[in-house]
């Protein structure tokens, strides 16, 4: 099994580590303190310094499957605490904690794309690692905010599943997707691979005018 020490597979890897998991993770903990929950902040997770984000296992596991080969990316950064007691509106100031996430993925990926596309279009001939860069950066983070939306714990995605349930309901569910959320998670990566794949690729496409 060969592995992959290409200089765009370790930018790659950089580009994950230092920008977008950070931002995703700064993003929870920004709405979360505007909504009135300090706990990201006394803990010093409102920051864009990628050390306090760092997750020493979800980022082994991310430099192992970037190396691997068959374009299977899989890591994660320290989850952002989040007191929902504190939050001025529980109910619809989680769903917009969670939401930050995926939504600061999709204005940077959209930011990119647009620079791409000046550098495209107006021929500046830049760098082919540049361009191979831009349209990285485009899709890691089409994928990070498509991953993070499926309704699985510990992804924000559930917290969008529980908001559509009545209160009920959630207290009955969530102990129970929280407590085998990874396992159903891996089961649903490993099921739904391929199509989520060409999902993020279709989406970075159109993003990118490709």
């Amino acid at each position: 099994m060969s592995i992959d020490l290409s200089p765009s597979t370790i930018i790659l890897i950089a580009i994950f580590l230092l920008v977008a998991f950070p931002v995703h993770e700064f993003a929870h903990a920004f709405v979360a303190y505007r909504l009135g929950d300090g706990t990201a902040k006394m803990f010093g997770r409102l920051t864009l310094n990628p050390v306090v984000h760092f997750d020493p296992i979800g980022g082994l596991f991310l430099v192992i499957t970037a190396l691997l080969p068959g374009g299977l990316l899989f890591g994660w950064a320290k989850p952002t605490p989040v007191n929902p007691s504190m939050l001025r509106d529980r109910r619809n100031g989680e769903v917009l904690v969670a939401l930050a996430g995926p939504a600061s993925n999709l204005i940077m990926a959209s930011i990119a794309a647009v620079v791409f596309r000046v550098i495209d279009t107006a021929n500046l001939n830049a760098p082919g690692l540049v361009m191979s860069i831009l349209e990285g950066f485009v899709i890691i983070n089409i994928a990070l905010a498509i991953f993070n939306m499926l309704p699985i714990p510990p992804l924000d995605g559930s917290n969008l599943l529980f908001r559509f349930m009545s209160p009920q309901q959630a207290w009955q569910w969530r102990p129970v997707l929280q407590q085998y959320g990874f396992i159903i998670l891996i089961i649903v990566i490993v099921a739904l691979s391929r199509p989520l794949g060409s999902l993020i690729t279709s989406v970075a496409r159109v993003l990118l005018g490709l």
